[in-house]
């Protein structure tokens, strides 16, 4: 540690009791929580960070560095998802006393990755700074583990926060990984770099990068652009499948749908409810895909229903024609573990634990895998449907580049306070990644059309029932991480921890003799 105040503060923390300590490393991981949405405040995700890389080496052993990453993390995720509770709150008499479980159970279940990566950092580390540089290289690893073990949850990995900057442009060349990467790099730098002045330079150059604005979007609409009408029905999870008012919300979405446009605007081209929005299976939506087909007035329609395939059910997306024909299809492939299926589902149901058991016909099954759908006059586009737009590799998995994404989702299950926010900046930094427009319609929003540089360019505020048509933007060229996808962060990664584990055996063997 540097001399003068950061050596008084590493002193006081020291003289600390344990469960001190970890208050006060929980502290800054929460504080760090900061930069993500709906605070979008990155400074403090890098003065949290900074904070923790700059106390790490006073966890002078793997075991307490890793219970130092344990406490960090516990604090950051608590409060990056605590949106989580919402769910039990829809039905709060019979599961809201879950609510406080589900948090601290998954805040620590995911802060688990980010203790093994400080305890094998210090593992590794022979100094100060040396461990730090380490710590950057084990965190994003961790991260790497997180987005793909166990069916993966990468939300709220830290490069998230960088979406509204140019640093968060470089998910176009490396990925949201090797964001992490640059991001963990540059707060081992300030945490350890020694001269006091060097540190407040450092800082204000990281502080700059991450806070430099993304140009806004000055070109102007195309004229001929084909127009896509989003339709927000705002149908609160406590009611959407209520008997009675199911139909008041079917009956809002098709009067959106046939609205005239603002200011005698072109019609649509394209219209697009979200996930679920048509409470009919779809065996037996023949006569409502009529009526959606005659209020599109020529314009194709996409929405979200539910299917079923002799037991199982699925979570669908559908391609309707002007004649209220089904064109295409798609079925959500990467389902919420426990949300939309029990895990080990079919052996649970042995011992009579059917509630998402999807193969006994409880839950849904999952679709095929990542697809393309044929969307009249605008090409192929990839479906994600709520939940798939969190995970880069299934975008990447695509079986050939689409021209562009389309998301449909419910998010009246995650409340009105953070994540509808955080699954809107997620979306925006797929579109990033890929280099391809967005356009995102939610049921209670945020539904919005985003560029290929992750800018909104037309969106409908959150809580609120409503249309917007807007011009689908133009693709970018293939982006370097589209085509490299994780393989090259995942390579770089098991070669630099491989050297690091020769050179700590290495230094251990040079000790001892």
């Amino acid at each position: 540690m540097p001399d003068g105040l950061a050596q008084s503060i590493a002193g006081w923390y020291s003289a600390r009791r344990r469960w001190q300590k970890a208050l006060i490393v929980a502290g800054f991981g929460a504080f760090a929580a900061l930069g993500q949405a709906p605070f979008d405040f990155p400074v403090a995700l890098l003065i949290g960070f900074i904070a923790a890389f700059a106390l790490f080496p006073l966890a002078d052993t793997p075991k307490r560095a890793a219970f130092f990453g344990l406490a960090f993390g516990s604090g950051y995720f608590a409060l990056t998802l605590m949106w989580i509770v919402e769910p039990f709150f829809v039905d709060a008499p019979r599961y809201g006393w879950m609510a406080p479980f589900a948090l601290v159970f998954l805040s620590v279940g995911l802060a688990l990755f980010w203790g093994l990566a400080f305890g094998i950092a210090r593992w590794f580390g022979h100094g100060a700074g040396v461990s730090a540089v380490i710590l950057a290289v084990t965190l994003t690893a961790a991260e790497v583990i997180r987005a793909y073990i166990f069916t993966g949850f990468p939300w709220g990995m830290p490069a998230q926060a960088l979406v509204n900057g140019i640093m968060g442009q470089g998910a176009a060349w490396v990925g949201p990984h090797g964001l992490n990467l640059l991001l963990f790099a540059g707060v081992a730098a300030v945490a350890q770099i020694g001269p006091k002045i060097a540190k407040i330079i450092a800082f204000a150059a990281l502080v700059a990068v991450v806070l430099w604005p993304l140009p806004e979007n000055t070109q102007p609409a195309q004229q001929d652009g084909r127009i896509i009408r989003m339709i927000q029905p705002n149908a609160p999870q406590d009611e959407k499948w209520d008997p009675l008012r199911i139909p008041v919300f079917y009956q809002r979405q098709i009067t959106l749908t046939a609205a005239a446009p603002i200011a005698d605007a072109p019609r649509p081209d394209l219209v697009i409810w979200s996930e679920t929005a048509l409470p009919t299976l779809l065996q037996y939506a023949e006569k409502p895909l009529r009526e959606i087909a005659q209020a599109a007035g020529g314009a194709p329609v996409v929405l979200g229903l539910q299917r079923l395939d002799g037991r199982r059910i699925y979570n669908s997306l559908v391609v309707v024609t002007p004649e209220g024909q089904v064109s295409d299809q798609y079925d959500k492939h990467h389902l919420v573990p426990f949300g939309e299926y029990l895990p080990m589902g079919k052996f649970l149901a042995r011992f009579g634990l059917r509630g998402l058991a999807a193969s006994d016909g409880s839950g849904f099954s999952a679709g095929e895998g990542p697809a393309l759908v044929d969307v009249p006059g605008f090409g192929r586009a990839m479906p994600l449907i709520c939940y798939e737009a969190v995970f880069p590799q299934d975008v990447n998995n695509a079986p050939e580049r689409p021209d562009f994404l389309m998301q449909i989702t419910n998010d009246a299950w995650f409340g009105e306070f953070s994540g509808p926010y955080q699954h809107l900046a997620i979306a925006r930094m797929r579109a990033i990644e890929q280099g391809l427009p967005m356009v995102r319609v939610a049921n209670t929003g945020v539904s919005a059309m985003i560029d290929a540089r992750g800018r909104i360019t037309a969106s409908i505020a959150l809580g609120t029932s409503g249309f917007v048509d807007a011009v689908l933007p133009p693709a970018l060229a293939a982006t370097l991480y589209s085509r490299t996808k994780d393989w090259a962060i995942i390579v770089l990664l098991i070669v630099v921890l491989g050297a690091l584990r020769l050179n700590a055996r290495f230094t251990r063997m040079t000790n001892r003799d």
